[in-house]
């Protein structure tokens, strides 16, 4: 199977640059927010160490392929 891959390496795309036909509406996430609503701020959830590990890795992987943005509200 790993072979298979690296022997198809060319057809598939790591970052969004790599996808131009792709519509924005389809991958883009917005938070709907209401105007003049105080958030509401939670506690921290604690999770265990190899977990966190896991999910740091994942977003780091999805932060390198350009394909999470730092987005302000106002």
């Amino acid at each position: 199977m790993i072979s298979l891959l690296h022997e198809y390496a060319d057809i598939f795309t790591w970052t969004y640059t790599n996808m131009p036909g792709l519509d924005k509406n389809i991958v883009v996430h917005k938070i709907p927010l209401v105007e003049r609503v105080k958030p509401i701020k939670q506690k921290t959830k604690r999770m265990h160490l190899d977990m966190l590990l896991k999910v740091k890795a994942k977003i780091q992987k999805q932060w390198d392929a350009r394909f999470l943005d730092v987005v302000h509200y106002p």
